[in-house]
């Protein structure tokens, strides 16, 4: 079952059994987070009783890699391919009237933050911060749609700091920002794993990433005017945000516990000044505790698709692509090819890194090693591998400036070569097995 709203998907993780209730009270600061960590990659929660707030909240929705093949309808292996033909065959939204979507049904011009149950969710952290809300945004000059998901930072009432990365969403502020005006946003919170999957995707300008969302769905995303900004957002949202990036605004955002498993530092950001809030009747809370699997895979998923792309262009027999949980699912990089030529997993390692800056570390292997598991990787680079043939290592390209060990987002660069030569004696890397041992069930043999 393809989901496209939180409530199908919720209902959907109910009937596997993966849902799980809590109906003891608790606390937004730390206690919420806590919780969901503790059920990372095993259940989503759904809170129902937040203290001083009446409204549910659920996390963990998409906290395994089998969950999130299961919502887009594949196997594991097949998922980032399927992500990919996705972003190769946009399905173009639908506009449906406000009558007709869930989010209109409560329309509030005066915003008060603090009615939304918004966690704290590390020691450190500046404060309360919305984390699975997808911005939307237009850019000034064409007034093409982007989505992107960003940390939110609470500052008051109706005000928000805001991190923006180098990415589109930095070029359409910078645009109005000299023209000097604000630019419109919308941030849809509630949503199912598929739309927040496709908000992640890393597409090139003038790409509206709504319509990933209608390939993964298999039919059209159902979009609804806001009624404060000129925007559109999904129909079937929990709740949305309307408002402003108030041009040559900075304030203190941060600290915040970010996906590497350290804390962004806090300096000045740019200001949303909200203007509405739209919410279904009753509303659910949606959170991402970060740097647990749901954060990591969010983040994964579209990466894998868009690297798959990118190394066929120049390895067309690559097998497989995986962005390793042990490297933030931003920073190491597996690539299983079918090589048919010297030097391919070079230019594997090439087109990786010229995919994503974020790409520090990659393994090329050969297609008999699975890349889902760590142990046949490392046992592919410890008997495949000689570091003074296979290793090379670019330095002080660019990166990401939340690795810690980075200077300032200048990072090193290092490919691994962990395939079987070409030329190599037959034999020499054959891989033992046991006739018969894959359909060996140990249970029928035991008493």
């Amino acid at each position: 079952m393809v989901a496209n709203s939180l409530r199908q998907w919720l209902a959907e993780l109910d009937r596997k059994g993966l849902l799980k209730q809590v109906n003891k009270e608790v606390d937004l600061h730390y206690e919420l987070a806590a919780v969901g960590k503790k059920a990372d990659g095993r259940y989503a929660l759904q809170f129902n009783k937040v203290r001083n707030s009446s409204i549910p909240v659920v996390t963990g929705i998409a906290g395994t890699r089998e969950i999130m093949a299961a919502a887009m309808g594949v196997s594991i292996k097949e998922v980032a391919e399927r992500f990919a033909q996705a972003q190769a065959n946009p399905v173009e939204c639908v506009l449906v009237a406000s009558g007709k979507s869930p989010v209109k049904e409560n329309v509030n011009y005066e915003v008060d933050l603090g009615s939304l149950p918004i966690p704290v969710h590390h020691e450190k952290d500046g404060g309360p911060y919305i984390t699975a809300g997808v911005l939307v945004a237009k850019d000034p000059r064409t007034g093409i749609r982007n989505i992107s998901i960003h940390r939110l930072q609470v500052l008051g009432p109706n005000r928000l700091g805001i991190l923006i990365l180098p990415r589109h969403l930095s070029h359409f502020f910078r645009a109005a920002e000299e023209a000097g005006r604000p630019l419109e946003v919308a941030i849809a919170i509630g949503l199912d794993p598929l739309l927040l999957l496709a908000s992640q995707a890393l597409t090139p300008p003038g790409f509206d990433e709504f319509t990933i969302a209608g390939a993964l769905y298999g039919q059209p995303l159902e979009l609804v005017k806001c009624e404060t900004v000129d925007l559109e957002v999904p129909a079937q949202a929990e709740i949305v945000l309307e408002g402003r990036l108030l041009p040559g605004v900075r304030e203190i955002e941060g600290p915040f516990g970010e996906y590497p498993k350290y804390y962004g530092p806090a300096s000045p950001k740019p200001v949303i000044e909200l203007t509405a809030i739209t919410s279904r009747r009753n509303p659910i809370y949606q959170t991402i505790v970060p740097a647990t699997m749901e954060h990591l895979l969010l983040g994964a998923i579209p990466r894998e698709g868009g690297l798959l792309q990118v190394i066929k262009n120049a390895v067309p027999n690559v097998k497989g692509v995986h962005l390793t949980p042990g490297g933030t699912c931003r920073y190491h990089a597996v690539i299983a090819i079918d090589k048919q030529n010297e030097g391919e997993a070079k230019n594997a390692i090439f087109a990786a890194f010229s995919s994503s800056q974020e790409i520090k570390h990659v393994v090329v292997v050969d297609k008999d090693v699975d890349i889902f598991n760590p142990e046949d990787v490392e046992w592919a680079i410890a008997t495949r591998c000689q570091a003074g043939r296979d290793v090379f290592i670019v330095e002080r390209a660019l990166g990401n400036k939340l690795d810690p060990s980075s200077d300032n987002g200048l990072s090193d660069k290092m490919g691994i070569d962990a395939t079987v030569p070409l030329d190599a004696e037959p034999g020499r890397f054959e891989r033992i097995r046991i006739p018969g041992e894959e359909a060996i069930r140990l249970e029928d043999y035991l008493d």
